[in-house]
């Protein structure tokens, strides 16, 4: 991708790899490197930052245009899903490690995605995820996105996001899809 602007606004981003959240100023020039999932991964002078969904504005980008189609198909969702776990699936397919352009499901990082109905019929979302290295800093970043995106389901009333290390994450755990991204097949 690769094109050059300059900010709009004065907008907090989330640095990589730590995690720490700064703060870009108006006018500052920065290279979209990946957008993916609407949030944007940003070249700057201090090095690589996300900016999220709710501030493309601030890059002068209109907020529906960014909008992507997660519905898409993807041989990490399990075919005997509930209609709500698969719309739970699908969601997660709008989050992406900043650094790797293909998402969380294809990556492989979803280990369960379950569903829960307590005694009010309130509806809540376990999902657990690993990260490709456990000293990642962005993955309470990530877990973040994918509860946030997880919340956006109309049927959904809570959601809880657990970052697990066992198993340890490893390339073949990424789908037929992800590995056609990044060209290992």
């Amino acid at each position: 991708m690769h094109s050059s602007l300059e900010l709009k606004r004065e907008v907090e981003a989330i640095q990589i790899p730590s995690g720490d959240s700064i703060n870009l100023p108006l006018g500052m020039k920065v290279i979209i490197t990946q957008s993916l999932g609407g949030t944007y991964t940003v070249a700057t002078d201090f090095g690589l930052a996300r900016i999220s969904a709710k501030d493309v504005d601030a890059l002068g980008i209109d907020p529906e245009a960014a909008k992507k189609d997660s519905e898409s198909s993807s041989s990490n969702i399990p075919e005997n899903a509930s209609d709500l776990e698969a719309q739970v699936w699908n969601q997660l397919k709008n989050v992406y490690d900043p650094e790797i352009p293909v998402n969380i499901v294809d990556l492989g990082l979803v280990y369960d995605c379950q569903v829960e109905q307590n005694e009010e019929g309130k509806n809540r979302a376990v999902v657990k995820m690993t990260l490709t290295a456990p000293g990642c800093g962005m993955g309470p970043t990530i877990a973040a996105d994918a509860q946030s995106r997880i919340m956006t389901i109309e049927d959904m009333d809570d959601a809880a996001v657990e970052l697990v290390w066992e198993p340890a994450w490893n390339q073949g755990m990424i789908s037929v899809e992800g590995k056609m991204k990044l060209g290992m097949i």
